[in-house]
């Protein structure tokens, strides 16, 4: 299994390729500078916490420094949103900061895939992002998206964005767990080192780990049966190098694929 936050090489781009993407999610945005096809900077902020875009513009600032005049004079600012308080704020940080409006992917955007589902403007960006990344590879393929949700997208040959599957996230459904069963304490969600826990606390880890690869992986495998014949499976997010390694499924492990694929849709709307 390929596991990487993986960076191109720098060959052959142009010195003003630059874009800025932006994956707001429920628990963290993550953002990426591309010079090229090559990632220059991978971050990760939270999303829980309210941010006016002037606060935003400061924050951004900080962890892409270096790289800030490089996007205000040449550069391209895209932004996937399921947060939509939160693409505002972005937007507005975006104008403060670089003096740009970026490019926010809707089910409208060009995104090199065909959508072929009954409500198109249902189906998250990050989502379609996510199909947009794989497209350009052996199809058909599935993502499967490690955040406060555990996504699967389904691209059929002929670049065809069919649906997928949505299940709780690993640590959403973690924190209930905890929440709702008062002599549970919390622990670190990692890989266990016993199967067979001997203490509650590793009870609880290797019901949590096993527990999300067995659901990962059987829902992969039925996927699969439905399109009758065996898929590129790629995992990203930040708990996909965690799962990945466990799982009998998941082929490749890359944590910017979302970011990928919103360079993807840059050039397309280009």
């Amino acid at each position: 299994m390929d596991c990487s936050v993986a960076q191109s090489p720098s060959a052959g781009r142009s010195p003003g390729d630059i874009l800025l993407a932006i994956d707001i999610g429920n628990t963290q945005t993550v953002l990426g500078i591309f010079a090229g096809e090559e990632l220059v900077t991978f971050r990760r902020v939270s999303s829980g916490v309210a941010r006016t875009g002037d606060e935003l513009a400061v924050l951004i600032a900080a962890l892409c420094r270096g790289h800030n005049q490089r996007v205000t004079r040449a550069g391209r600012i895209v932004i996937s949103s399921v947060v939509p308080a939160l693409t505002q704020e972005y937007e507005v940080m975006c104008e403060r900061l670089y003096a740009r409006r970026p490019l926010v992917v809707t089910s409208r955007t060009r995104a090199g895939v065909r959508l072929e589902v009954p409500d198109p403007a249902s189906i998250g960006a990050d989502r379609i992002a996510n199909a947009a990344a794989v497209a350009g590879g052996p199809l058909p393929a599935i993502v499967v998206d490690l955040g406060t949700a555990t996504t699967f997208d389904v691209v059929r040959p002929g670049r065809r964005y069919v649906g997928g599957a949505i299940a709780p996230g690993i640590r959403t459904s973690a924190d209930e767990l905890f929440r709702r069963a008062a002599r549970l304490a919390r622990v670190e969600i990692r890989q266990p080192l016993r199967r067979i826990g001997r203490t509650t606390e590793e009870s609880v880890q290797s019901g949590v780990y096993y527990g999300a690869i067995g659901t990962i992986d059987g829902i992969v495998r039925r996927l699969e049966e439905d399109l009758r014949r065996p898929a590129r499976i790629v995992a990203t997010g930040g708990l996909a190098p965690l799962i990945g390694a466990g799982s009998e499924t998941i082929q490749e492990v890359d944590e910017a694929l979302t970011l990928r694929g919103l360079l993807r849709i840059v050039r397309l709307n280009s």
